[in-house]
């Protein structure tokens, strides 16, 4: 379970998508993550379905990968659209208990189930594509404007990015003392909800001095190479936008006016 954590690893691939600018693909993900939120119809989630898979084919990313990264937010989602099933008032379908399931309910259900899933997968594909140090480039050009009110650009994105970077190895951690508490006899799946998180303060435990370590080391390595941010700082690989990226911007805009067309007329067809 742990191994199927997906976010913040990077998938090496030779495709269109890894060779984008990490300004493109920063912008993209913000805007579809919003296009989610604005859609409300089947149209307009269909429009967004096939999007996202034309992105996944695009990445080179194995689908099965991709789906992986699922499985660790199963818990979450099932949380979260039973909420919405049951607790969403409207026209009664079935009632056991105190439970009502609405028609209402369902539909709201499915709605936040498939914003769900297309934002975590949808995330994934940027930070798969991406490298860390990409991340931070990228992250600090789409900032800059926000140095004329002082704002600390640089070390906002350095901070992203290395968290970032962290939670694979956080969790390649987790896994190996896990391994090992249970090779010296440690249960982390029976008992109650009470008993399974006394079990895992032994994991925890030593999870977090690693962690504090690897922080102090990273810290330590960075002081001593005499690293420093901001201003009259030189990259190796300045970004700059080409042609291939221009081509990206044009095809994010058309998603979003084919997805304002489709919420226009959905919206004159209704009041008609």
């Amino acid at each position: 379970m742990i191994r199927d954590i997906t976010i913040g690893q990077y998938y090496p691939a030779k495709s269109v998508l890894h060779s984008l600018d990490p300004r493109v693909k920063f912008t993209g993900t913000i805007l579809f993550l919003i296009s989610l939120f604005v859609a409300d119809s089947v149209w307009g989630y269909l429009l967004a379905t096939v999007f996202l898979a034309a992105i996944i084919l695009l990445s080179k990313v194995p689908v099965k990968f991709m789906m992986k990264g699922l499985k660790p937010l199963f818990f979450i989602f099932l949380v979260t659209i039973s909420f919405n099933l049951f607790l969403v008032p409207g026209t009664v379908i079935a009632q056991f208990w105190i439970f009502k399931i609405t028609e209402e309910g369902i539909k709201q259900a499915v709605k936040i189930g498939i914003r769900l899933i297309y934002l975590v997968m949808g995330s994934s594909v940027m930070t798969l594509t991406t490298t860390p140090n990409q991340l931070t480039d990228g992250l600090e050009k789409l900032m800059h404007p926000l140095t004329r009110i002082r704002v600390p650009v640089h070390e906002i994105s350095m901070m992203m990015s290395i968290a970032l970077r962290f939670i694979p190895i956080l969790m390649e951690e987790t896994d190996k003392i896990m391994k090992a508490q249970i090779a010296r006899g440690a249960d982390f799946e029976s008992g109650n909800i009470i008993n399974k998180a006394k079990n895992l303060i032994p994991l925890l435990v030593p999870l977090f001095i690693s962690a504090f370590r690897r922080a102090d080391d990273l810290a330590m390595a960075m002081e001593a190479r005499c690293y420093h941010g901001g201003e009259h700082r030189t990259s190796m690989k300045p970004l700059k936008y080409k042609g291939i990226d221009r081509i990206a911007y044009g095809m994010l805009f058309a998603y979003l006016a084919a997805g304002t067309v489709i919420g226009v007329l959905l919206r004159g067809g209704g009041r008609r």
